[in-house]
């Protein structure tokens, strides 16, 4: 009696094993992903370099405001804006849409200085949104979050990324920027805005970036940076690593005559500078 050999199923190969790849042990693989695949994406997409946007999801627009909601029936609940900080989504807007107009003005082959946002509502969308509105392209680095945060409509969708880890969004929101812009904010727009500080200050972030902290009165009563000054915590000198103001504007000239300063209007500015 002729005994049949056992039938050997063939094994999956460990790139194409969903459990494997979400598990602890791969987690330097979802790093690398996260690293690897904007990268790639980026490139394909000819973006060289972003002007960043950071601010609250908190700040929504108001019903009469310049740029009323216009997506109410499909977002989730936003609760409720002041008119005071709606200005600023309104302000957002208007800053992103004139940035937007000057970029693509540029004589360039690369698409410079798109708007980038952390992805989400609030201020985030709105600079997305300002973007769109002067028929730009803006990129959008979404996080995911236990309590879900939806990418905001007017991101272009092939630029638009979603990351688990936020010190890998974190790393693509500033390695590719050119310029801030810090609308107010709270715990993220901190840490965001004081990370990069930091990068300045200590020389790992080793070149000229524009700051814009936007909402004088507001950051004034959040952060006393001269009391920093004063107490010997940072240095007169470090106050020179931004400008506040109160105007799109305002801001616009800043950023655009710096920008033009740093890097002049050709493609000769190095893709995503060390």
């Amino acid at each position: 009696m002729t005994q049949s050999l056992p039938r050997l199923v063939k094994p999956l190969k460990a790139y194409r094993n969903q459990d494997f790849l979400e598990s602890r042990a791969a987690r330097i693989l979802r790093i690398q992903s996260e690293y690897l695949e904007p990268a790639l994406r980026l490139r394909e997409h000819n973006v060289q370099d972003t002007i960043v946007f950071f601010g609250s999801a908190r700040i929504h627009p108001h019903p009469n405001g310049k740029y009323p909601p216009e997506h109410d029936a499909e977002a989730p609940d936003r609760g409720a804006t002041s008119s005071a900080l709606a200005r600023f989504y309104d302000d957002a807007v208007d800053l992103a849409r004139m940035l937007t107009t000057w970029a693509m003005s540029l004589p360039t082959t690369q698409r410079r200085f798109l708007i980038c946002s952390g992805g989400g509502p609030g201020i985030m969308e709105a600079a997305n949104r300002g973007a769109a509105i002067a028929g730009g392209k803006s990129v959008g680095f979404n996080i995911s979050l236990p309590f879900e945060q939806y990418p905001n409509p007017y991101i272009s969708p092939e630029l638009c990324f979603e990351f688990h880890y936020f010190f890998m969004r974190k790393f693509w929101l500033v390695y590719p920027a050119k310029a801030l812009v810090i609308f107010p904010g709270g715990f993220g727009t901190l840490d965001e805005l004081l990370e990069v500080l930091t990068l300045l200050q200590t020389r790992k972030l080793n070149r000229r970036m524009p700051i814009v902290i936007y909402g004088e009165a507001y950051w004034r009563e959040v952060i006393n940076f001269e009391a920093l000054v004063k107490w010997g915590m940072i240095s007169a000198s470090d106050l020179e690593f931004f400008r506040y103001a109160n105007a799109p504007d305002e801001a616009f000239a800043y950023l655009r005559d710096c920008l033009l300063e740093i890097y002049g209007e050709s493609d000769s500015a190095p893709a995503f500078s060390d």
